[in-house]
């Protein structure tokens, strides 16, 4: 058992395939509007305002309408207002696999159930580092805010899988990594596929299509996003009286087999599960 979303948890009991999950997905994506979009069609913000409050969230962890409350954009009635609006459209991944032919009205509810009662010790789960790691409270951190920033900033829900122990730093298309200097010494990896690269892209770029954008500027898009991870990273540890000072990112690409953990580290490991089943991998290399 471990921490999973709904459509993972069929296709792992062979009730779905991954392509009607990627259907039902992209028909949430085409239905759900973000808070940001609600508020644009609601005339309550405008681009301008969504781009200062997205400049503004890179470099504190707050939700897009706390932060517009702090900048004195919106009000707490206005974001009330946005997020009522949003929930009644809200279209979830159960209600989209049966509108996409892949389960029966009949059959979902049954399915919920089980679905509850596998997730149920994960429901009050927290961030466990285990105790041989130096530092567990700024590596709890990383891994909150890395969930958060795919929400935020990417627009796709994350969940953090179980914190593990790893000898190998686990491989995929690419590896953008960030040095983690001051009071901590340590290594951020992020390992993402070639098709969550472009859904970063998207994300960071603030655009629909990046099919015309290069390798290098795709590239360049995940180690931004690793970045704004890191920045908000040391801005809370600075909260906390940690000191964290974060280096330029760096990208590998080592292929399937990964990369080795150097000698004198250890090496945090967390699988980050998203919604149309694909996952990407955060490890963290601290050095003892």
């Amino acid at each position: 058992m471990a921490v999973k979303f709904f459509g993972q948890f069929l296709l792992e009991k062979g009730v779905v395939s991954r392509e009607a999950i990627i259907k039902a997905v992209e028909l949430q994506e085409s239905v759900n509007l973000k808070f940001g979009e609600t508020a644009l069609e609601l005339k309550l913000l405008t681009e301008k305002d969504i781009k200062k409050i997205h400049d503004a969230q890179r470099s504190e962890d707050l939700m897009l309408g706390d932060m517009a409350v702090k900048l004195g954009i919106l009000t707490k009635d206005q974001i009330s207002q946005i997020l009522e609006h949003q929930q009644k459209s809200h279209l979830r991944i159960g209600e989209a696999l049966v509108r996409v032919g892949a389960l029966t009205a009949e059959e979902l509810p049954g399915y919920l159930k089980e679905f509850s009662a596998d997730q149920a010790k994960y429901a009050t789960s927290r961030i466990v580092i285990p105790a041989e790691v130096p530092n567990a409270a700024v590596w709890e951190i990383c891994a909150d805010l890395t969930a958060k920033m795919f929400i935020r900033v990417v627009g796709v829900q994350c969940r953090l899988g179980d914190c593990m122990l790893v000898d190998k730093i686990p491989g995929n298309a690419l590896i953008a990594g960030i040095d983690l200097a001051g009071g901590v010494s340590a290594r951020y990896h992020l390992a993402v596929s070639d098709s969550l690269r472009e859904k970063i892209a998207k994300g960071v770029l603030m655009e629909e299509d990046v099919a015309g954008e290069s390798e290098a500027v795709l590239d360049d898009t995940v180690l931004e996003f690793v970045n704004i991870v890191c920045g908000n990273v040391a801005a809370k540890a600075a909260q906390q009286g940690q000191d964290v000072e974060i280096l330029p990112p760096l990208s590998q690409r080592p292929g399937p087999e990964g990369l080795p953990v150097p000698s004198g580290s250890v090496a945090v490991f967390f699988p980050l599960h998203l919604p149309d089943s694909e996952r990407a991998e955060l490890t963290l290399v601290v050095r003892r």
